[in-house]
């Protein structure tokens, strides 16, 4: 009888563990209750309404960038990066609540500049919010597919007579298709599960319904819209997964080399997206701390923030070590890893739904710190589980397999040998949880226990209760965190500009 890894039993419980919520959510909606009802039409064509806009918004506003920053030699070229990406790792809600406070009339730019701007709310207002914050994903997609080209095609058109407009509209946006659709689907994907953005702007989504009928004791509805939500999501995954890259031999990158006069044109043309999607932001919450102070502000959130965080951090790399380990042991560990990763397109409001209607089966557990921790853990395991597998899969097998030969039993190898070796994975794994658990707002919203507040609980109630000012503090906090997060993913990054820099004056 074949031998199975000993990673593989603790892979498979968390991956049945995985497929708890969607199980819990067809148990709740099996009811008298029709699945789809006449009302539900206004909310299927808002969601998916915000869903096209934002990925239209996000691929015009991202191929640009992308062709700019992967052709462009531009001076400070890792810095560019860095600005425009950082979008990417703001949570969309901080940006939804400085244009709704912002705009308007009545909002900050009319108090304190005197000019009369439009209202950001609705469909519309929600769209570009949400098209600042997803665009990243179409430029880092569609930049890795550029990068990838070989330069000797785009000179052969040029050769031919083909303007270098012409080249790149016929000869590289073509070969870079995949990963401008796969960076749209990405948005997309999104744009289905946000819950912050929808309910500040006031779209009827999908997660503002479920949330809606939560607060309203209607589990079973919810329950059904959570299904429906879940299936149009799957339908993204599902859509993702056949997108792939046109492989190419590999050669020398484009790279052109702009005048001195186009640098600063460049960076006009760029300006207006970081000034709405960061500098906007920061500047509402900073205006707001200048203005009224911290207030009565309570720094037990940011502890509590802090605790929640850590805890699920760590147990999310507790679980994602055996997952780790089985996907690069067989089969089975690939299948396991495969189904934990459920969870990462699960919307958060969809996890709390489910989890709330477990816990209210298991009273114990209902409005516990442990029930939130789990829905943590479920929701970003597949964070730690992607940045642990790749520490692991670039382990030399020698040295395990000395260790062996010199008497260490599998427990001693894996504590002297393959975890000090895996140790970088595990801090990148759980620092990338720890971030994504700060910002988490629905699935904290339904899951906390009464009383228990964070930086993103508390915003949402002072978004609710209209006192703005008091948003200052949590406000900076979250955007420091998410500059935190920034740093983290750039952190190789920064690494292969420089060498591609480099290349580039050899």
């Amino acid at each position: 009888m074949k031998h199975w890894p000993g990673s593989y039993l603790p892979a498979l419980l968390i991956a049945g563990l995985a497929l708890l919520p969607i199980l819990v959510l067809f148990d709740l909606a099996w009811g008298p209750e029709p699945v789809f009802q006449a009302r539900q039409w206004h909310v299927l064509t808002s969601t998916l309404a915000l869903m096209g806009l934002t990925v239209l918004g996000a691929v015009l506003i991202g191929v640009p960038l992308a062709l700019l920053t992967a052709l462009v030699r531009l001076p400070w070229a890792p810095l560019w990066l860095i600005m425009l990406a950082a979008p990417l790792a703001m949570p969309s809600y901080l940006g939804a609540f400085a244009f709704f406070a912002a705009f308007g009339p009545g909002g900050e730019i009319e108090r304190t500049l005197g000019i009369a701007t439009p209202k950001a709310e609705g469909l519309l207002g929600a769209s570009l919010v949400m098209a600042l914050y997803t665009y990243p994903f179409v430029l880092l997609t569609t930049r890795a597919a550029l990068r990838s080209q070989d330069g000797s095609l785009i000179h052969a058109a040029r050769s031919l007579g083909l303007s270098l407009w012409g080249c790149i509209w016929r000869v590289v946006l073509p070969r870079a298709a995949a990963g401008i659709a796969a960076g749209a689907l990405l948005a997309g994907l999104y744009a289905l599960s946000d819950f912050g953005t929808p309910a500040i702007m006031n779209v009827d989504t999908f997660t503002r319904m479920i949330f809606v009928e939560y607060n309203a004791f209607g589990l079973s509805q919810a329950a059904v819209l959570s299904l429906q939500l879940l299936l149009l999501v799957g339908l993204i995954l599902f859509l993702e997964s056949r997108v792939r890259a046109t492989e190419e031999r590999a050669g020398r990158t484009l790279v052109l080399w702009p005048r001195p006069w186009q640098v600063p044109l460049a960076l006009l043309g760029v300006l207006p997206v970081f000034v709405l999607a960061i500098l906007l932001p920061l500047g509402i919450f900073l205006l707001w701390l200048l203005r009224d102070g911290a207030g009565e502000f309570d720094y037990q959130l940011a502890w509590n923030s802090t605790y929640v965080s850590l805890l699920a951090a760590g147990v999310a790399v507790l679980a994602a070590l055996p997952m780790a380990y089985a996907a690069l042991a067989g089969r089975v560990g690939r299948l396991a890893e495969r189904i934990s990763y459920l969870g990462f397109g699960v919307p958060g409001i969809v996890m709390g739904t489910a989890l709330v209607h477990l816990g209210l089966k298991l009273p114990w557990l209902y409005q516990t710190t442990a029930v939130l921790v789990l829905a943590y853990v479920l929701r970003f395991l597949p964070l730690a589980v992607g940045a642990i597998r790749t520490s692991v899969a670039a382990l030399e097998g020698s040295m395990e397999r000395a260790a062996r030969v010199l008497g260490a039993g599998p427990a001693e190898t894996f504590r002297r040998v393959n975890f000090p070796l895996t140790l970088r994975g595990v801090i990148a794994g759980g620092a990338l949880v720890f971030l994504e658990v700060m910002r988490e707002l629905p699935a904290t919203l339904l899951l906390a226990p009464i009383g228990f507040e964070t930086l993103a609980t508390y915003m949402w109630r002072v978004y609710e209760a209209g006192y703005f000012g008091q948003a200052a503090v949590p406000g900076l906090l979250l955007i420091l965190m998410s500059g935190l997060g920034l740093a983290l993913m750039f952190f190789g990054e920064r690494r292969a500009e420089f060498e591609w820099y480099e290349e580039g004056r050899d």
